[in-house]
């Protein structure tokens, strides 16, 4: 038996839970000011980007680390496949997570909400504060159904484009 797998703090902790500040945020949309909507898309793009960051920083480590004299990895730093397997990472990364965190499920939310919000107001004679509360409490429990559909769509989109141009099919981010 190996050494325990490292944890990472971007997608095995909960860290993982800022990435989905927007879809809370669209959630609450009908009942909360637009600017802390848009603080949401904040909060989960900073989780994107630094995600990206942290597996372009794991991508550029030497497979030896901490290297020493007898390393033949010592000029890797100005090795051009690193730098390619670095630029990769970030990309990859970034790109997955800005479609399958932010992007894809934000306005996923936004529509049902909207929905829910239209039929309620032709549906039902409720007043109106009580058809946001429940449209944010629609969007709120929506998350969690749309997480892993999206999640594997991102997968097929990315495995299907992206991915063939630098060779990495099947090598996506676990969710």
């Amino acid at each position: 038996m190996g050494p325990p797998a490292e944890t990472d703090l971007y997608r095995d902790t909960w860290v993982r839970y800022l990435g989905y500040a927007n879809e809370v945020g669209e959630s609450f949309r009908a009942i909360v000011p637009i600017s802390l909507v848009w603080a949401s898309y904040g909060v989960a793009t900073t989780y994107v980007t630094a995600d990206a960051i942290d597996k372009g920083k794991k991508a550029a480590v030497c497979p030896c680390s901490p290297c020493s004299l007898c390393c033949t990895h010592q000029a890797h730093e100005h090795d051009v496949g690193k730098t390619t397997q670095v630029a990769v990472a970030v990309v990859d990364t970034f790109v997955w997570q800005a479609l399958a965190s932010v992007a894809i499920p934000g306005f996923t939310i936004n529509r049902i909400c909207a929905a829910s919000l239209y039929f309620l107001g032709t549906m039902t004679h409720w007043p109106l504060p009580i058809r946001k509360w429940m449209t944010t409490a629609i969007g709120l429990s929506a998350i969690p159904v749309i997480i892993k559909p999206i999640d594997r769509s991102v997968d097929f989109l990315m495995d299907s484009s992206l991915r063939k141009l630098y060779g990495a099919e099947e090598k996506h981010p676990p969710s």
